[in-house]
Order: C-alpha cells, then structure tokens, then sequence
C-alpha cells in the first residue's frame, strides 16, 4: 500500500520532544512530503465524547501515544539466524562462548546469509518500532562489499543506518587489512548519503594488534570518523590487553586517539574509575546490552561508577531487536540493585536525551516531533489508562508503552508499518528466503 505524500494521523497524543522533557499534547499531525506540516490540538475529553467517525481518510490513532522512533545504537545483523544451532565444545565461560560459537558462525556467514540475517533483523527492528540502526558487523570469509548488502536492505526498508565492519586480528593480518580496507571504501562511497553512515568498526581490544589500532586511527584521524568497538564485556579484554600489548583497552584507545565524540563503546562492564574519566574527557558514548550480559553471565555496570556525563545508549547485541526492552531492564536492574524509583528514573530521562543527543551526531535531522521535522514516528499499541502529562510521562513509558507494541510505524512520511501490517514487504516471502539461508549456514556451522 502506497503511502499517501499528505495525510493526517489524527486523535493522538504526540510526545513532543522539548529541551529535556517530553511533552505528550493531544492532536492531530498533519504529514505533507515527509515532514510534520502543522499540528491541530484538540481537548481529549472531547474526544472521549465524540462519536465515532465512519469513512475517514485520515490514519486514526484512536488515542494511542506517538513517540520518535528508537534507535538500536549496538546491532549484530550477523547473529540473527543463529537460533537453535548447538556449538561443538564448552560454552561455560565468554571466552568460550566466543570461540565455539560467534567466531565460527561468522565464518560461515556468505553474502546471500548476510543479506538474509539483514532482512531479519529490519524486519524484527520494524516491528518493535527502530528505524535508526548501529550495526557491528562481521563475516571474515566474505569481507568485501558485505557492508554494501546490509546497506541495501535497510534502504529497500526505509531505515537509516551506521555501519561498520569488525576489525580483528584473530584470523591473521590479512583479514584484518581487508576489514579495515571495507570500512575505509564503505565510508567512501557512503559519504554522501543521507540514509547510511560510517564508522572504524573493531571488535575488541583483546583481538586487535597495534599495527591495526594504528591503520584504523590514522583514518579515524584524518575523515574524522568514530569506532564502534566492543569494551570490557568481559575482565578477559583487560587481562589478555594487558598480557599482550602490556596496555589496558582504554589506554591502548587514547593512545592511538580513537575516543571522540562520535565513538560508540560497548558495554563498558570493567572499567575502572580512571577508564570512566578518560571517556568522560574524551566526550565518547556507551552502549549498554543488558540482555546480552545477562544471557553471557558477565555481568552488569555499577551504576554508581558511572559519571552523568558520559552518554549512555542502548543496545541489543544481537541478541534481539528491541532496545526499548534494554532500556526497560536497566531501570529494572537498577530497582534490583537497590536504587530508589528517583535513581532509577533519572538514569532512564538522562539516557532517553543522551540518545536523542548522540544520533543526530550522525542524522542532525532525526525528529522531536515538532512542525517542520521530518516525519519520522511511532504509533505504538498504548491508550494511557490515566491521565499523562510531562510530569508523569516516565511513569507511562516504563509501565506501559514499553510492555506494548507498535500498531504503526512512520519514516519520512511513509508507513513502514501500517496496523501491524508491513507495508511494501512480502513477510511469508522473506521469511521464506530467511528460512533457507539460516539452513544453510546452520549446515555450515556444524561442519565447523
């Protein structure tokens, strides 16, 4: 169904972004070429009485809160077809679970999975209403033009993307040279793009050499890129850093000047006091997975360590698709660990605008639902039982919003999810093409 270029969604509480709050104001917007052309208040008790319309062209909310979109800001594509796989050796430690699992699997991976693990997770990002991705990617056997494939999908989806490809050195000096070479010919041929960006993808700290933190920081250096580079998921990346470079992974980082602004740090589980200042001074982000550390058994972030002014974000790991369910269980992990309701909330506003801050580092037109942004927004399946105001926004997101799904997801003024319905996607075809590639690479792994 071809999106209409003007149309209203009407009766909705739009949750405006404004400063550092979150204003939800009842209303009709008015969508016109991509962008929110104006917006009609209404009284919602008028609403409340008003009898239902018969026939209208207008997308009717029904009441429902409209958010902006989410942003997955740590994704794994590769990982998505890997359910149900049963890896050869122990998988009793992270080390393990990298060695017997993830580094085979991504050794298997061809560029028909790539494209197909691609297409599962936009679907699934889609569905839980994510239209900006960050994805770390890695496929050593089939390096080049690997970053182009996931591109594509996300284009013929209408999302927005930061891509990278994993530099590592743990399948020899040549792979990691051909990893660096596709971030480095991705940006180029992405730099315009107003839908695809680039970042230095490296894997972690305890798989790069010096030589490939060099190469990468040279090209950091000189186009002004960001990493997105794993750190301290687990105490290993410190102690074999250590053993191996005699540098812990922050310091090997500002040695080679790869923390700035726009360099995403993933999970940041072991850092030290002195590891936080270096962030904090260096004004980079972290991305916490909680799920994903849960699931590894290593742990999660002291909270208490952690400065208010490093950026925090959320991601998945790859593990999922929905980094509102890991914003929902850091606020829940906070609660179990002792926080007050006050404690835990801040954290959560504080996070929410970190995010909003940090992806317009790379899409300065991402929205806040203001006339005149562009359209980009979520209808999510939540008619707030009570009143909600900016007071209680919070109180609704964490207990309600966060617990439903969306009913309609919009990306410059056009569905990409229409009533719980893709839009312009053949789902039993893809799915089917999922299906095959996924036996395919699981036939592959168990080779392995």
């Amino acid at each position: 169904m071809k999106t209409p270029s003007k149309f209203k969604v009407e009766n909705a509480w739009v949750c405006k972004i404004e400063g550092q709050n979150i204003k939800p104001v009842f209303g009709n917007l008015n969508i016109k070429d991509g962008i929110i052309e104006s917006f009609e208040a209404r009284n919602f008790n008028d609403y409340l009485n008003s009898p239902k319309k018969k026939n209208s062209q207008n997308y009717d909310a029904k009441g429902s809160l409209v958010t902006v979109p989410l942003v997955n800001f740590h994704e794994h594509f590769y990982s998505r077809l890997a359910k149900g796989f049963a890896p050869k050796g122990p998988m009793d430690n992270f080390y393990n679970i990298l060695h017997n699992l993830w580094w085979k699997l991504d050794k298997a991976l061809d560029l028909k999975m790539v494209e197909a693990s691609a297409a599962m997770g936009s679907i699934e990002a889609i569905k839980n209403g994510v239209t900006y991705i960050f994805d770390h990617h890695a496929s050593p056997k089939n390096i080049r033009g690997s970053l182009d494939v996931i591109a594509d999908v996300l284009k013929n989806q209408g999302l927005r993307g930061v891509l990278c490809f994993e530099v590592s050195d743990r399948n020899g000096v040549t792979t990691a040279e051909k990893s660096l070479e596709e971030n480095r010919s991705f940006f180029f041929r992405h730099e315009s793009d107003e839908d695809i960006k680039a970042m230095m993808g490296l894997h972690a700290s305890f798989t790069l050499s010096d030589d490939s933190l060099a190469e990468a920081s040279d090209f950091v250096n000189k186009y002004g890129l960001g990493i997105h580079i794993h750190l301290c998921e687990d105490p290993i990346d410190r102690s074999l850093s250590k053993e191996i470079t005699n540098a812990y992974p922050v310091r090997r980082l500002v040695n080679y000047k790869l923390l700035n602004v726009k360099s995403i740090l993933a999970h940041g589980i072991y850092l030290t006091k002195k590891d936080y200042e270096i962030i904090d001074k260096n004004g980079s982000a972290l991305v916490y997975n909680p799920d994903s550390n849960l699931n590894n058994s290593v742990g999660i972030p002291n909270f208490a360590y952690v400065p208010e002014s490093i950026p925090l974000l959320m991601g998945t790991d790859g593990m999922h698709g929905n980094p509102g369910k890991s914003l929902k269980n850091i606020f829940l992990l906070m609660r179990a660990s002792g926080y007050s309701f006050d404690e835990a909330f801040r954290l959560i506003r504080e996070t929410y605008f970190d995010q909003l801050t940090f992806v317009k580092r790379y899409f300065p037109d991402f929205p806040g639902l203001q006339v005149g942004d562009r359209a980009d927004f979520v209808v999510w399946d939540y008619f707030p039982p009570a009143p909600i105001n900016k007071n209680n926004f919070w109180g609704h997101y964490i207990y309600g919003l966060l617990e439903r799904r969306p009913l309609s997801v919009i990306q410059n003024g056009k569905f990409l999810l229409q009533n719980g319905k893709l839009t312009g996607v053949n789902e039993e075809e893809i799915n089917k093409i999922i299906y095959s590639e996924g036996k395919r690479l699981k036939n592959k792994f168990t080779k392995l």
